[in-house]
């Protein structure tokens, strides 16, 4: 199963547009949807800090700050 990684924090509204977004794209695809809070790992906190949202399929960064839907969506039609 794929799985996309959304990057994301609690209080962040670009965030949470995100992955409303997402949510309709990821189940057309069928794929699993994680959404990490950044600020739970300094790893990820000091690599995507001011770049949340961060939309990741394994380690290659889709989009930041805004859903790119037809990037997205011709990458999960790629990997299918």
């Amino acid at each position: 199963m794929t799985t996309l990684t959304l990057v994301s924090r609690h209080y962040c509204h670009l965030c949470q547009e995100m992955e409303l977004a997402l949510r309709p794209l990821a189940a057309e695809f069928g794929v699993d949807l994680e959404v990490v809070d950044v600020d739970a790992d300094a790893a990820l906190e000091a690599r995507y800090d001011e770049l949340v949202p961060v939309l990741l399929h394994d380690r290659l960064e889709l989009c930041h700050y805004f859903l790119d839907v037809a990037k997205v969506r011709d990458y999960l039609s790629e990997i299918r």
